[in-house]
Order: C-alpha cells, then structure tokens, then sequence
C-alpha cells in the first residue's frame, strides 16, 4: 500500500512542494541581496511521466530564475513569490489532505479485513 503509484506520487508531490516552500522563504530573505537570482522548484512534469510509466517516485529539481534583473542584479520579485507562495500552500493543503483520505480508506480496510 505505502508503495504503491499513489503513496509514491503523494509523497513526491508534498517533498516537491516543499522544497519550493524553501525555496519561496530563501528568494523573499534576499529579496534586497544585490546579484541574488531567485530559485525555481519544479517537479510536475517529472511527476506526471513518472506516474505515467507506473513509478511516482521523482526527486524536486531547482534551478536559477532566468527572470529579467533589477538595477541591483537581483531579479527576485514579491509578487511573483507571493503568488507562488499562495499557490504551493494551497497545492500542499490539497497533497495532505489525499493522504490522509488515503490513510483512513487503509484503516477502514483494516478494520473490516
């Protein structure tokens, strides 16, 4: 059960979307950093074929925001991380909540084994 395609992909899903989470807190603490360039966190597309070859398993990549710069060098954005932010919680809250409908359909199952 904890192995299977599901688990694996659920649990890919919340690492993913943790590891943003990360990444979104490091890019708004150097927000003022002159030359800092924000990082980027992406797993979807790497999940979607891993899931579709049958696996689930990927590991978050990150990478350097090619994302235009300021004067500064910086080219961290707060609204992009704001939104980005918004949307990773609500993805996280979502990727917790199938887990745990995922754990209570085990111990319904268990229950009636």
């Amino acid at each position: 059960m904890f192995d299977s395609v599901t688990s694996l992909a659920l649990q890919s899903a919340l690492d993913g979307l943790s590891a943003r989470q990360s990444a979104i807190a490091e890019n708004v603490a150097n927000i003022n950093t002159p030359g800092y360039t924000a990082k980027r966190v992406q797993f979807e597309e790497a999940l979607a074929a891993s899931v579709g070859d049958g696996d689930g398993d990927v590991r978050p990549t990150v990478s350097r925001s090619l994302e235009p710069t300021q004067l500064d060098g910086s080219n961290v954005n707060l609204d992009t991380e704001t939104i980005s932010n918004i949307d990773t919680v609500l993805r996280y809250q979502f990727a917790t909540q199938a887990v745990g409908g995922e754990a209570a359909a085990l111990r319904a199952a268990m229950r009636t084994a």
